[in-house]
């Protein structure tokens, strides 16, 4: 994966009405490393916004699907058949309301779970073997509903913990690209960002 190029997508919403919701911690990831790196996103291709540059010396490719959360994976298939990758060569970042807010959770492979981003994604390449980096959101009370909780803007006391978890997401991507899936598992999977 480390002399390859690394395609980093990161899962959400377009349009200002769902930037600061929860269902944006991908693209809240993507925007820090673009920050952090120096890589402008604004060119439009593979039905989203892109970049490329590096990170940690290696050649990356930063996406935000323009496709809306649910077809989030014919973004995906776009960019990796354009780039001829495979999916050992992508990094998928998404929110998780089975963490709590600040927590990541990396892993080279496994199932959508209940989000319907990575369903997609996993539908579109056919195969759910690439790695993922899940952002904690936490769960609402019991009498909102989730797709409020997920698409709300972001109460002010809790955004202190989902920026440091997008923060970790961010660090825990420049981990891999520099050693490996292994060692941000290791380093990033069991704690919180003080």
């Amino acid at each position: 994966m480390n002399h390859k190029l690394t395609i980093i997508v990161g899962l959400g919403n377009p349009g200002p009405n769902y930037s600061l919701s929860r269902h944006n911690m991908g693209f809240g990831t993507i925007e820090y490393l673009s920050e952090k790196y120096g890589i402008k996103t604004g060119r439009i291709a593979f039905k989203g916004r892109y970049g490329r540059g590096e990170i940690e010396g290696k050649p990356v490719v930063l996406l935000k699907p323009s496709t809306y959360m649910n077809n989030s994976g014919e973004s995906v298939r776009a960019v990796l058949k354009w780039y001829s990758a495979t999916p050992d060569q992508l990094i998928v970042l998404y929110d998780d309301m089975d963490l709590e807010p600040g927590m990541v959770r990396i892993r080279p492979k496994g199932s959508a779970g209940a989000h319907n981003g990575m369903k997609s994604v996993i539908y579109h390449l056919q195969t759910d073997e690439f790695t993922r980096i899940r952002i904690g959101i936490g769960r609402p009370e019991e009498r909102i509903p989730v797709i409020d909780y997920v698409l709300q803007r972001i109460p002010d006391h809790v955004m202190p913990d989902l920026k440091a978890g997008m923060e970790t997401a961010g660090e825990a991507v420049a981990c891999i690209l520099k050693s490996d899936v292994a060692a941000a598992m290791n380093l990033y999977n069991s704690k919180k960002k003080e």
